[in-house]
């Protein structure tokens, strides 16, 4: 008789310990950046650390319950998630909103939620579902890619002007953009788009720089002005980009030793936040950088491994995107914090203090993992 071949399920398992890896040292950073602030608000140095905690043990949770769910449930989902989505962003302008530094990008139902979290995971499930649906005739054709614009375009227009979040609207429409690309087969639409944008970008330095466009229109163009000459407007804008970079500076090849910032010691403004990679550069050096980094390519290679294998288009569009998320984020914090492109507030993916951000992301990875489980060998 003839012995039946087993079919077996596993769990990334890779892709786990890359998360749990970068969830700790997190804590740890979140702590090592932010004690000395939260002493003298708090008069508790572990403040940030404690809500931090609460954040990652409920996000891991969360985490291994999605991991649990079989992915197909969230297609049927994906129009209402999107749509909820945009409701939830809209609620910043009401009295759920919540105003912090200058910045109105929150809600308070009991406990603090940033929208557009809630954003790029709507997006994220709306494509996948669609994309899957419809395939090359949505993303090949000039109207399916209009659509697809616009389907990106809602979420990260109404970030942009209703909570003045352009990194996160950046983020939006990058994932939308990496989704549909994967997708279609052609690539010189793509090719194009991409090259108008550098354009119209570039553009737009020129017209800051020579005086075109006022410096005064808006908060922005002071930021391109402080980008290209940080000491100019180091009492202003460019006040705490300078400042990541002197920390990142001090810290050398193999940095000052965890915890021996002294540049966090008030004057980089949000180290435990936007800023938190020049903290990690200093404490532990080029060396401690390059192994983050190291961390995230390793997520991205699994999440790229998992995509390749998944066993529909759905489970590999989700993939796609949560891989998008992440990729763009470490990509464009990074660059922020090493003056690489003009400030704009995000955060570093789970490494940053942020309860909404952590708990999102390890909602996504959560949807990674279904995929993964559903991997027959």
């Amino acid at each position: 008789m003839s012995r039946e071949k087993k079919v077996r399920h596993y769990m990334d398992y890779s892709l786990l310990f890359s998360v749990i890896f970068l969830l700790l040292f997190g804590l740890i950073m979140v702590y090592s950046a932010s004690s000395y602030e939260a002493s003298l608000k708090f008069d508790d140095s572990a403040f940030y650390l404690k809500n931090q905690a609460r954040a990652t043990a409920l996000g891991f949770l969360v985490m291994l319950v999605i991991a649990r769910i079989d992915y197909h449930f969230w297609r049927v989902t994906a129009l209402p998630a999107y749509i909820f989505s945009l409701i939830l962003v809209f609620l910043v302008l009401t009295p759920l909103g919540v105003t912090r530094n200058g910045a109105r990008r929150w809600l308070d139902i009991g406990i603090s939620v940033q929208p557009a979290e809630a954003a790029k995971v709507g997006v994220i499930l709306l494509f996948a579902a669609y994309l899957c649906k419809y395939g090359k005739k949505l993303s090949s054709t000039g109207t399916g890619l209009f659509l697809c614009l616009a389907a990106a375009g809602i979420p990260a227009g109404m970030v942009l002007f209703i909570t003045s979040n352009m990194s996160s609207a950046i983020i939006i429409f990058g994932i939308a953009a990496v989704m549909v690309f994967v997708s279609s087969p052609k690539t010189l639409p793509f090719i194009l788009i991409a090259l108008a944008a550098v354009g119209g970008a570039a553009l737009i330095v020129y017209l800051v720089v020579h005086d075109i466009i006022p410096e005064g229109i808006s908060f922005r163009m002071a930021r391109i002005r402080a980008w290209l000459q940080p000491e100019a407007y180091a009492s202003g804008t460019g006040y705490q980009t300078l400042q990541a970079l002197y920390s990142i500076g001090a810290g050398g090849v193999f940095g000052k030793g965890l915890g021996q910032s002294t540049q966090k010691l008030g004057f980089v403004p949000e180290a435990q936040n936007d800023m938190i990679f020049s903290i990690i550069c200093e404490e532990l050096g080029l060396f401690g950088a390059v192994a983050i980094m190291f961390m995230f390519i390793i997520l991205i290679w699994r999440f790229v491994i998992i995509a390749r294998n998944a066993p529909d288009k759905y489970g590999a569009f989700l993939v796609t995107g949560v891989m998008a998320h992440i990729a763009i984020q470490v990509i464009l914090n990074i660059a922020v914090v090493t003056n690489s492109i003009p400030n704009t507030g995000i955060t570093l993916p789970f490494i940053s203090y942020g309860g909404t951000s952590v708990l999102f992301l390890l909602f996504e990875i959560g949807l990674a993992l279904s995929v993964s489980r559903s991997i027959t060998v």
